[in-house]
């Protein structure tokens, strides 16, 4: 008995795909402009945050901490428009970079946690907060660095780069 795809020509399957595979294309760089906007609206608000701490009562504290947070925001943004160009050049979804999102998120969440904790630290609300984020960089960064040793430069550059 013909299955129902046997009665297809055989280039339609390769229509189909060629369709979806542009339609994925198309979502990736949607996805790809509104991390660049989003990344604009980042970094102008960033310059105004600093420009209005420095302009206002000035406290090193609140200066470092806005610019360091905003920041570390936009390294994330940017990280993950890496992500993006990455899917789109090599056709395929990598792990390592999401592991670095995570990473650059929890130092984030550390930094902001003990900078805002220095005066009134308690240690059953930001001790076990920063253990575990401790815990969870450890593992991200533990993950990263097997997966660089797992896989080969091939699996990240055309053979043209790879042997630069």
């Amino acid at each position: 008995m013909p299955t129902p795809r046997s009665n297809l020509p055989k280039n339609d399957g390769g229509r189909v795909q060629g369709l979806l595979q542009l339609i994925e294309d198309g979502i990736h760089l949607v996805v790809a402009a509104v991390l660049v906007l989003l990344a604009g609206i980042l970094t102008v608000g960033v310059v105004q945050d600093v420009i209005k701490s420095i302009q206002g009562p000035y406290r090193e504290e609140t200066v470092v901490l806005s610019a360091l947070d905003s920041s570390l925001v936009l390294f994330i943004v940017a990280e993950l428009l890496h992500t993006v160009r990455l899917t789109i050049r090599n056709r395929t979804l990598n792990a390592e970079p999401f592991l670095v999102v995570g990473l650059i998120a929890g130092v984030r969440k550390v930094l902001i946690v003990t900078a805002e904790a220095e005066k009134s630290f308690r240690w059953h609300v930001e001790g076990i907060e920063l253990l575990i984020l401790a815990g969870l960089i450890l593992v991200m960064a533990t993950a990263v660095y097997v997966w660089r040793r797992s896989t080969r430069p091939e699996d990240y550059f055309t053979p043209q780069e790879a042997r630069h």
